[in-house]
């Protein structure tokens, strides 16, 4: 069996320019990065005139894997593959889970995005722009308390990190400034990971270059003395940050292996942010194309309710529709099976896995958003696995449908593709936010534990406590919230698959993030600065001497 690297290495790539005309640019709407990549000028019509908008999410992910970029790819190549005029926009991937554990985010098998190599790895600069605005902000702290301190910035109080690309555990907790006077203000720090950064969330948020500038002028990074917010604006140096974003904020165009046009931009985390791709790349796709096919990040209760409730008011265009991707061999673990298990028929595991799926729907269902759920097709699933799963949907009236993209790319999803469109031409979406920015911040995190988590309740921390007041004081408990928590469960802790029933979600913090517009809630343990596993997929990559890249995925 062919390698997802060697599967991409034997596509037939279209020169970008090709990719470009087909979704009608012209040649000054074009900055080609080489002969199969381009950034896109940001288009400047109204969102009065946007296609479909079709977001792929799924149940909470498992080590068994769902695939729902795969899905979200095989997808789009469907549409086309049924004479609709479709367009994919996608996050970016992160270093750092592409040399450690996690992987790409460009799909597999016959349903990947290219170049891959490029996607996956450096790819236009795009994040490596975000860190260097990061850390040019960090720097300029730094230097503004050694060369006085005008505004009374307290070194203890710095909230922003400086950043890199890449898992280290080792930079999680830091001290800069060490020596004698000459280097700087001894003070504790930390890194997040680039795609941790809310300049990340600030760029994928972003209408244009302007609302760029405006949103890195609202950034706090830290408090003074007298524990008042000291923002980028204060130090007047959010013209110098949107400079080195300048390209960046462009939308990268890239293909499917099928030549189905795709925006890659941005990428930031799901759990700790939104975990969407970019606004920009969004609208373009959807001025461009009949039908958007997007995800959001990890399961539903993360990616889709953040999608729904931070990015859709940025993007003034809900969903037509959704997809929940879920896979036999997921549900059966949410049912109990171990990995060792899952290979076994097993009816009852998979029914009472299925209750993880049907909460995603009924989630999503009371966003007024009409549902399809796209089953993702393993070499080993059982004929009566698949026929039980489709009828425990059908019994919800939500139609499921296979899908064979990753073994046979736009064919294998077709019939997901035909369904999608006809859900959407029968069933007009009726979007409607979970809560309203208004409510009291306390009531917003409790809506979003209960309603979209199940929790029985809420408890604060001290430190969240004061936050609370504090936050209230500063006037950003209006601000739409972010919950941070594990993926794996719907609850704050990774053990409790399934659905989870009378728990309580622990709110440890809440971190201000006023250029991105929303508040970040920090439940369980998570961290902004992954570190590499044992053996890190780092080992088995390399590159020969024709450049020929191999071992990446």
């Amino acid at each position: 069996m062919l390698s997802d690297i060697e599967i991409a290495q034997k596509a037939n790539l279209a020169p970008i320019e090709q990719i470009a005309q087909k979704l009608g640019l012209f040649q000054e709407d074009v900055e080609p990065y080489g002969k199969y990549k381009a950034k896109v000028s940001l288009p400047e019509s109204t969102s009065n005139d946007m296609g479909k908008l079709i977001l792929v999410t799924s149940i909470n992910p498992t080590p068994a894997g769902e695939g729902k970029t795969t899905v979200s790819i095989g997808l789009a190549d469907g549409l086309n593959q049924i004479h609709k005029k479709a367009v994919l926009a996608l996050r970016e991937p992160s270093l750092g889970p592409v040399m450690g554990l996690k992987g790409g985010a460009t799909g597999g098998g016959y349903s990947q995005v290219l170049p891959m190599e490029d996607i996956n790895l450096h790819f236009t600069g795009d994040i490596h722009a975000i860190t260097a605005a990061n850390n040019a902000l960090s720097a300029l702290i730094d230097n503004h308390i050694h060369q006085g301190n005008e505004l009374e910035i307290d070194p203890q109080q710095i909230i922003w990190k400086r950043s890199l690309d890449i898992n280290d555990r080792a930079l999680r907790h830091t001290v800069v400034g060490l020596g004698n006077k000459a280097q700087g203000v001894p003070h504790e720090e930390g890194f997040d990971i680039s795609v941790a950064s809310e300049i990340m969330a600030i760029l994928c948020l972003a209408n244009d270059l302007a609302d760029l500038k405006t949103r890195l002028a609202k950034i706090v990074i830290g408090y003074t003395y007298q524990n008042k917010p000291v923002t980028v604006h204060d130090l007047q140096v959010e013209g110098a940050l949107a400079l080195l974003l300048k390209e960046a904020i462009k939308p990268n165009l890239v293909q499917t292996m099928e030549q189905t046009p795709a925006f890659i931009h941005g990428g930031p985390f799901a759990n700790i942010a939104h975990g969407c791709n970019s606004v920009a790349a969004t609208k373009t796709a959807l001025q461009l194309g009949d039908y958007t096919v997007t995800e959001a990040g990890f399961g539903a209760d993360l990616g889709a309710e953040k999608f729904l409730d931070i990015k859709v008011p940025s993007l003034d265009k809900a969903p037509d529709a959704i997809v929940m991707v879920a896979t036999i061999r997921a549900l059966k673990m949410h049912g109990g099976l171990t990995t060792e298990q899952l290979a076994n028929e097993d009816l009852s595991a998979l029914k009472k896995g299925f209750a993880n799926l049907k909460k995603h729907i009924n989630n999503m269902q009371n966003y007024g958003l009409p549902v399809v759920v796209a089953i993702n097709e393993f070499a080993l699933d059982q004929e009566n696995e698949l026929l039980y799963l489709q009828e425990l949907c059908q019994e919800i009236s939500v139609t499921a449908v296979l899908s064979s993209a990753w073994e046979n790319g736009g064919p294998g999803a077709t019939e997901l593709a035909s369904t999608v469109v006809s859900t959407i031409e029968k069933n007009e979406a009726n979007y409607k936010r979970l809560y309203q920015n208004q409510l009291p911040l306390e009531d917003k995190i409790k809506e979003v534990a209960q309603k979209i988590y199940g929790a029985s309740d809420v408890v604060f921390e001290k430190k969240a406590k004061k936050q609370l007041k504090d936050f209230k004081t500063f006037g950003w408990d209006l601000l739409p919230i972010c919950i941070a928590k594990t993926q794996y469960s719907l609850s704050d802790d990774a053990s409790l698959l399934g659905v989870p029933q009378n728990f309580t979600l622990n709110v440890k913090e809440i971190q201000p993030k006023m250029g991105a517009g929303f508040l970040v809630v920090l439940t369980g343990n998570i961290l902004t600065m992954p570190g590499l596993p044992k053996r890190p997929a780092a080992l088995d990559m390399d590159v020969d001497d024709s450049g020929r890249v191999s071992g990446l995925f």
